[in-house]
């Protein structure tokens, strides 16, 4: 059976446009305001939605993205917290919802105790950027266990020999990592990008999501090769920091 994620972005190919999956960090830019912007994004058109889980040492990350996860920290933001909050709310999002933080706080939680409350809470899938390929092996089985897929990340530098091992444990969709370094706003993207697409399209039989770097509906028109899912995170965080909501926000990406 096809899954939840996968499913998702087709029915946004079905209906000819790229799918869209905004990041927004748990507990951003307040506890109870993050809840009224993960339903403005889920009313607005996201086909997923990522969560950021915070963590004090986001060694991925740029500074709008940091200094969020340092803000939902002060404000006592944690991994049970966002997971019983979310066991609350279950049943009331459109889209399918993915947990994207760091290993530590998944490691500390417990990972089978994670992935069991993770599926009570209706998370679909996770993103771990600090956890390689070789080192996945008790989340990835704890969270299908569960019926949950563990996101590949893979980069511009990633060779075909590696998309390949990844590729044959991938299920959701698989995050293409448009810029060597951190998560943040680009006014372009690397000459590599596109030759790192096209193979990824190649060997992926899952969807490939763009993200890091995607802030205007424009910069995915123009691209050579129309992605079948986007990622923006920092562009949406800036524009909650100074005074914007979740709902202008995703106007921009009506047509897209």
């Amino acid at each position: 059976m096809e899954h939840i994620l996968t499913t998702s972005i087709q029915k946004a190919a079905d209906r000819g446009r790229t799918a869209l999956i905004p990041f927004l960090t748990a507990g951003f830019p307040g506890r109870e305001r993050f809840w009224t912007e993960l339903e403005a994004l889920d009313k607005g058109g996201a086909d997923i939605i990522e969560i950021g889980v915070p963590f004090s040492d986001p060694v991925a990350d740029g500074p709008v993205v940091e200094a969020a996860s340092v803000k939902a920290l002060e404000n006592g933001v944690s991994l049970a917290w966002i997971l019983d909050e979310l066991k609350r709310r279950r049943g009331g999002f459109r889209a399918p919802l993915v947990l994207m933080g760091y290993y530590n706080p998944f490691l500390q939680y417990g990972l089978e105790r994670f992935a069991e409350d993770a599926a009570r809470a209706g998370v679909a899938g996770c993103i771990v950027p600090d956890l390689p390929l070789d080192e996945d092996a008790a989340l990835r089985a704890a969270l299908e266990a569960h019926g949950m897929a563990l996101i590949p990340l893979i980069g511009v530098n990633t060779d075909g020999e590696r998309m390949r091992a990844y590729a044959q444990k991938a299920k959701g969709f698989a995050y293409l990592v448009s810029v060597l370094g951190t998560t943040g706003e680009r006014s372009a993207f690397p000459p590599e990008l596109d030759r790192a697409f096209r193979l990824a399209r190649e060997i992926f039989s899952v969807p490939i999501a763009l993200g890091f770097g995607i802030a205007r509906p424009e910069q995915v028109a123009a691209m050579p090769v129309r992605p079948r899912a986007v990622v923006f995170g920092s562009a949406l965080l800036r524009h909650i920091e100074e005074g914007g909501n979740a709902s202008g926000f995703m106007e921009r990406w009506a047509d897209a």
